[in-house]
């Protein structure tokens, strides 16, 4: 047979719409003659008679042959296999032309649409943006799955971005448009992309809320009875899901066998720079600890060798687990109390609480508000966080600590160390107001009073952690307006916790901001010697550095009002004398009092679980309670030296 006669007569062929004619003649050829040119007219062929996957397969073998890495033969062959729902060669033949999905939308489509179904949202980042601009309505409606809660991810802000740009009357996007302007401190885009949410609310139309991110929205809101109306899932019915919960029959045992669940249960995250020595601590004979883990691998790869997590409690991986499979491993090991520690934050799984986990489910920690669509029974806090005012604003009953809230580590927690001003690359000669708060905590009213403050104290710095240089130009942009000069704002990178720790006593005032306070990030400051002022907050997130600093024997930090604060702080300022002694109290008090003492914390702790199952072992429901304080100590329980 001529070979080439034979070709251009199967092409005759199909020019001429005969295609099983063509194809026939084709099956002959392809014995003897295994070029791309016969399988791409092959697959052309039975994809006019409708056979698509077979179809797939000739391209697929066409690509093969192609010299161009990218062929557009093997393009062919991933779209028609995903068409027929072959998703597994679909995925083989995509990830062989991957480089084109970042400007290809089909070809991402097919990647994202894989990976999002296997649960790989890590993978999902490189096909964010090309598939927002796409014109394909389908995949402009498929954009909308590939959001993460990850603020850190830039692909992101970029999906956001473009889906905003086309569809601007869609409040759940405006609010993501803000979350993203916030993080980077992006005043003006917030302001304007705030009016028509500002006009939601003086109407009284809080609809909107229903879609409103629980986290972000304790960032812009410091009405707790409006933080309560944001939600991931409105439509879950919490009193059903805790009628069936309770419902399941349980062994009580001898011991009280608590479940922590987080993401966060490695020793470099700032819940464990807190929770670690309570952990530690737990009377074994009294409590069984489990830890539902879901942290990713690469962090406690990192750590591995050097940590010993067996001491925290046994540990349970659920990382790869479904939210009802994760349930079900809590009920197999029959835990009396469930413990999230994340609630709705980064990397949260909260809604695992949902199928049912344990008789006692309660949240503590890492979320500082109610945690809204999740089957709980309490939440642990305190009297300044949780007074009796914000009872009416939580599903969860309270159960206040006669403390803190916050549990801290002084035995795992590096003592600080002397720093020099030089050191932290700041002036000898200048007052150092410093702020180490998330960037996304400051606010244009926060920058207002902290500029005025600079303008009444001529001889004075802001000293403020930096996240991006993009977060550092829109900072000094809105300074400069304000007439503050760059050189009065130093900026600090972020460095290892033992500098930073370190570094902290370089300043001479920490400044809080509101409505979100410093959580973690007050309590190391006092650690480090340095006095905080805040002002007195109206929700759990504003009333976090009232807490600490209570506990810790400062209560006049805390100013009452706004006003109050920003005057404070002037005052502070010019008379040094009053900081001295500040700092000579927290560095008594610190060994003294309850903030750091992580055996008192954890006997109230345990106290509380205590309190907790003699209710449900009496058949009672949940209810508020404070959990008696023990005798305060009058010796030091360690010591810095």
């Amino acid at each position: 047979m001529n070979t080439n006669i034979s070709f251009a007569a199967a092409s005759k062929d199909y020019q001429k719409g005969q295609y099983l004619k063509s194809l026939e003649v084709l099956n002959k050829l392809v014995d003897t003659q295994r070029d791309v040119k016969t399988y791409v007219l092959l697959a052309k062929n039975l994809l006019k008679l409708g056979f698509k996957a077979e179809a797939a397969s000739a391209y697929s073998l066409a690509g093969e042959l192609d010299t161009l890495a990218e062929s557009p033969y093997t393009r062919e062959a991933a779209l028609l296999y995903f068409a027929v729902g072959d998703e597994e060669q679909a995925l083989l033949q995509a990830l062989r032309i991957m480089s084109l999905a970042r400007s290809d939308a089909d070809v991402a489509y097919v990647l994202a649409s894989i990976h999002l179904k296997q649960g790989r949202k890590d993978l999902l980042s490189p096909y964010r943006k090309v598939i927002s601009e796409s014109s394909n309505p389908e995949h402009v409606r498929f954009a909308v799955h590939l959001l993460s809660d990850d603020i850190l991810d830039i692909t992101n802000e970029t999906l956001v971005g473009n889906l905003f740009k086309k569809f601007p009357d869609i409040l759940p996007l405006r609010l993501l448009k803000l979350v993203f302007s916030r993080e980077v401190c992006d005043f003006d885009v917030a302001a304007k992309e705030f009016l028509p949410i500002k006009k939601l609310l003086e109407d009284g139309n809080l609809s909107f809320l229903g879609r409103d991110n629980p986290f972000y929205n304790l960032h812009w809101c410091e009405d707790e009875k409006l933080n309560a109306l944001a939600s991931h899932n409105p439509a879950i019915q919490l009193k059903e899901a805790a009628e069936r919960r309770k419902a399941v029959p349980h062994a009580w045992g001898d011991k009280i066998r608590i479940g922590y669940l987080s993401s966060d249960l490695w020793a470099g995250h700032a819940t464990m720079k807190l929770l670690r020595r309570v952990l530690e601590l737990h009377d074994r004979n009294k409590f069984e600890i489990t830890l539902f883990c879901h942290t990713d691998e690469k962090y406690l790869e990192h750590e591995a060798g050097r940590i010993d997590r067996s001491s925290w409690g046994d540990v349970c991986i659920v990382r790869d687990m479904d939210d009802e499979a994760a349930a079900r491993a809590v009920r197999e090991r029959n835990i009396d109390i469930l413990v999230d520690l994340k609630g709705h934050t980064f990397g949260g799984r909260s809604r695992i609480l949902n199928y049912g986990g344990a008789p006692i489910q309660a949240a503590w920690l890492g979320f500082p508000g109610s945690v809204n669509d999740v089957d709980l029974d309490y939440q642990i806090g305190d009297r300044f966080v949780l007074p009796a005012s914000s009872e009416a604003n939580y599903h969860e009953k309270l159960v206040r600590m006669p403390d803190s809230y916050q549990p801290n580590d002084s035995e795992n927690r590096p003592k600080p160390k002397p720093m020099s001003r030089a050191q932290a690359g700041l002036p000898e000669d200048a007052f150092v107001f410093a702020s180490f708060n998330a960037n996304r905590k400051i606010n244009t009213e926060v920058l207002d009073i902290w500029c005025r403050i600079l303008k009444r104290t001529p001889n004075s710095v802001l000293w403020l952690m930096l996240s991006s240089p993009r977060t550092q130009a829109n900072l000094l942009n809105y300074i400069n307006k304000q007439g503050i000069s760059s050189e009065r704002i130093i900026f600090c990178p972020r460095v290892s916790y033992e500098e930073h720790i370190d570094r902290q006593q370089a300043a001479d005032l920490g400044l809080d901001t509101f409505p979100v306070n410093g959580h973690t990030t007050t309590s190391e400051q006092l650690w480090g010697g340095l006095p905080v002022l805040t002002v007195k907050g109206t929700n759990f997130a504003s009333r976090v550095s009232e807490s600490l600093l209570n506990t810790i024997g400062l209560p006049e930090l805390v100013a009452l009002d706004k006003q109050a604060y920003e005057d404070m702080a002037v005052e502070l300022a010019t008379d040094p004398g009053r900081l001295v002694e500040y700092r000579q109290r927290i560095r008594e008090n610190a060994v003294i009092k309850p903030l750091f003492d992580a055996d008192r914390f954890r006997l109230h702790l345990e106290k509380a679980y205590e309190m907790m199952v003699e209710r449900e072992k009496l058949g009672q429901a949940p209810d508020h309670f404070d959990v008696p304080a023990l005798p305060a100590r009058s010796e030091p329980f360690f010591s810095f030296d």
